[in-house]
């Protein structure tokens, strides 16, 4: 699915990407989504991958991970490294997650790291309510938004919290958690910085 706007300029970054990605350390770089990751073992969504190591982490946490990215080789990447852990991993992209299918409640967390920048506003309506969809009552979506000038990347739009606040309220999700302007951890990434958003789906009335 290398066609997928997102994905353009990463062809150009690839080996790159992928060592400085996998280096990452997950509790540093999620040090503010960890009290929100289920105790016990539950069904987690990575949607948008990237190479993986994020989905490895939670998978070594012993929950049950499907870790979606539109991009082959991140994902081939992703499945060398960590083919001795139990993930499954599906080609496909957002906002639709068409190969998840139609049925709700499927996550019990749901994980977009690095990915919002990427989708246009029509975009980020249909992956909202496709997050609040895919989400079991009580469960969580965090959300990394990234600001500051393009990087590897070359098909992105500015990123705004207020505005993502408020599309999730549209959606059922309330915001539980909302940190701006935390730094890069990714080195030369002079003036970006990213807020971090956790949504909980609401009970209905």
């Amino acid at each position: 699915m290398d066609n997928v706007p997102g994905t353009k300029g990463y062809e150009k970054v690839v080996k790159q990407f992928v060592e400085a990605s996998q280096a990452l350390d997950f509790d540093v770089v999620n040090k503010d989504f960890l009290n929100f990751i289920p105790q016990l073992a539950s069904r987690i969504l990575d949607a948008g991958s990237g190479s993986g190591q994020n989905a490895a982490a939670l998978a070594q946490l012993g929950h049950s991970v499907i870790a979606v990215e539109p991009f082959t080789p991140f994902l081939d990447a992703a499945r060398s490294t960590y083919r001795n852990l139990s993930i499954t991993w599906i080609e496909d992209s957002l906002p639709l997650l068409k190969k998840l299918g139609n049925t709700p409640s499927q996550f019990d967390f749901i994980l977009v790291d690095g990915v919002w920048h990427h989708l246009g506003e029509k975009e980020r309506v249909q992956g909202m309510a496709r997050f609040s969809s895919l989400l079991c009552e009580g469960g969580c979506c965090a959300l990394s938004l990234r600001h500051g000038p393009a990087g590897a990347g070359k098909h992105v739009f500015p990123t705004d919290g207020k505005r993502t606040a408020a599309l999730a309220y549209q959606y059922g999700l309330e915001v539980v958690l909302y940190l701006t302007n935390q730094p890069s951890l990714m080195k030369n990434k002079p003036g970006v910085t990213w807020t971090r958003m956790v949504l909980r789906k609401q009970n209905p009335l």
